[in-house]
């Protein structure tokens, strides 16, 4: 396992996936958020996120978490390790309303600095609309990863994460302990 591309709708888990992957086999993070937002939630122009992209995918190793789809071709082909995390949308919910309490006024850890959490009803409202549409890409790549014979994985549930985790942290015999 050298590199990790991880997708998944929001609230999933892909950031602290990423991370705990990170800890456990010392490979480096990105999070496409640190690509896509600018301080202040500024959004970085399309080519300039693409370029960004290209060059992690160019590293020997990287766990990368996240969208910018327009590169998940070259992502794919570049990774050795495919992980799916499709949790049910009320959890994915759940999670994305208790982060944004959470984190209220401050950046999270996989956001640039001066981007600080809020409650966003347009936000919310796209996981909404998108509960069922944001699904269809990442079932084409699982399957692309599968017949491409990578390491590809399809988590449905915070147990399945958790036992991927153990398992990796077992694979790893790093003795990290897992989290789902």
């Amino acid at each position: 396992m050298q590199r990790v591309m991880i997708v998944g709708q929001p609230g999933s888990g892909k950031s602290t996936l990423a991370r705990q992957i990170g800890q456990i086999t010392g490979l480096p993070v990105v999070h496409i958020d640190k690509i896509h937002w600018m301080p202040g939630w500024q959004e970085r122009d399309r080519q300039a996120k693409t370029d960004m992209c290209e060059e992690v995918h160019a590293r020997d190793q990287w766990v990368f978490e996240g969208g910018h789809s327009a590169t998940w071709d070259e992502r794919l082909a570049r990774c050795d390790t495919f992980v799916w995390i499709d949790l049910p949308y009320p959890l994915r919910m759940w999670r994305v309303l208790t982060r944004s309490a959470r984190y209220f006024g401050q950046s999270r850890p996989d956001l640039p600095a001066d981007c600080p959490e809020q409650f966003s009803w347009e936000f919310y409202r796209w996981i909404w609309d998108t509960r069922h549409t944001g699904r269809r890409k990442p079932e084409k790549y699982l399957q692309a990863a599968a017949r491409a014979d990578k390491e590809a994985h399809y988590l449905r549930t915070t147990a399945e994460v958790a036992q991927f985790l153990s398992d990796l942290a077992r694979r790893y015999d790093t003795g990290v302990p897992a989290r789902g």
